[in-house]
């Protein structure tokens, strides 16, 4: 997340803030490589499995927990379970989010070892799974074996970026475009069944979502729960986000320098009777008002596999917007469902589910220039040691 220097000012208050960075001794590159590093050792492991696994936590995932964690049986077998530390209990009570973000990390595991010429073999749940709770038995099995084709999806890998910033306002999408998209994440024989995709870039429709996407936006951060969810995810400067590569990433030198003197630290993000609330509200009330087209993903049932395959249909939609130069950012937050978002639900999937399907995803898309990749971590602090 990078904080432009209209909104420095407006939390900064003063003009003071700016003639004290001096200073304060930082650098004028803030940038945290350390915590981007994967994106650049992705693929460059000696056995299959791991190269497969090193593209796969590049893959999107809810407030960037990276709730992956993998058990290595042999240089082609795997097992993927869910790190129970990484849920989001106020934003995605019944963990819905999460395990539609462990069905992207599968698809572009997928992905990653058609590009080595294998198949991979992947077994959902293999010990069962309960619908509205997580524990510690496998997502998934994994084996890599036979031959694939490469999937032409793959060469957008490392472009892929969720993008936060306004969209251009005077660039419309076209709505071929968004044909080839839903083309392209549906084009996989064991996508589920009862799985669709919708979008629009016509006006009516998009003012309405843009409507309710800045109300479900609103409604989580002025909801004290989930608001403070996000603060504590959040990773200010690069001494923190390469420390912990996860969670809300905000980098660059002027966020250092609010922490450092106070507007921007923990504790004035914290006070729930101060302005920090009020000021990411007006932040990223232009993430709703620019979108040039919406994208959503529902399924006839809720069941964890609608889940998954969600979470592939995504990831696949998501890497031809990348290809076809378009911005993406999932705004899922009138999906959610905490008490106080419930009105907003409703609404959501009476314009867009009228047949009583669960949309289990909705993203923007438009223009706009690509950000830096956000920080994962690196592939060995996802293993876990095989004991069997």
């Amino acid at each position: 997340m990078n904080l432009n220097k209209r909104h420095f000012l407006r939390i900064a208050g003063t003009g003071a803030i700016i003639l004290a960075a001096g200073s304060v001794g930082y650098s004028l590159t803030r940038e945290p490589i350390a915590a981007r590093r994967p994106w650049r050792e992705a693929g460059q492991y000696p056995d299959a499995i791991r190269n497969a696994l090193s593209w796969a936590l590049l893959a999107p995932n809810p407030h960037n927990r990276q709730p992956w964690l993998v058990k290595l049986h042999s240089e082609t077998e795997a097992t993927l379970h869910l790190d129970t530390n990484r849920l989001l209990p106020h934003t995605d009570p019944f963990n819905r989010q999460i395990i539609i973000g462990l069905g992207c990390f599968l698809e572009l595991l997928r992905l990653a070892a058609a590009q080595q010429g294998l198949m991979a073999h992947i077994e959902h749940f293999p010990d069962g799974f309960p619908d509205n709770s997580v524990d510690d038995r496998p997502i998934a099995h994994i084996n890599l074996s036979g031959s694939a084709n490469p999937d032409p999806l793959f060469a957008s890998a490392t472009d892929r970026r969720t993008n936060r910033s306004g969209f251009d306002t005077q660039r419309q999408v076209d709505i071929g475009l968004l044909d080839q998209i839903q083309t392209a994440s549906l084009t996989r024989t064991n996508i589920a069944e009862g799985l669709s995709i919708g979008h629009t870039a016509q006006q009516s429709p998009l003012e309405t979502l843009r409507s309710l996407a800045h109300r479900a936006m609103e409604t989580e951060l002025m909801t004290d729960l989930t608001y403070m969810e996000s603060v504590d995810l959040m990773r200010i400067g690069k001494s923190e986000i390469n420390a912990n590569p996860d969670g809300i990433s905000i980098s660059g030198i002027m966020p250092e320098i609010l922490n450092h003197l106070g507007p921007m630290s923990y504790e004035t993000l914290s006070d729930l009777n101060g302005s920090a609330q009020q000021d990411s509200l007006d932040f990223v009330k232009q993430h709703a008002a620019t979108a040039m087209a919406w994208m959503w993903f529902k399924t006839s049932d809720n069941s964890r596999i609608d889940q998954i395959e969600t979470g592939a249909a995504y990831l696949r939609a998501h890497l031809k917007a990348t290809e076809l130069g378009l911005a993406w950012h999932p705004m899922s937050q009138a999906l959610q469902e905490f008490p106080e978002m419930r009105e907003i639900y409703t609404e959501i999937h009476n314009e867009l589910a009228p047949g009583g399907e669960r949309i289990q995803m909705l993203a923007r898309l438009g223009y706009a220039k690509a950000p830096a990749p956000s920080p994962r971590w690196p592939l060995d602090t996802r293993i876990i040691p095989d004991r069997t």
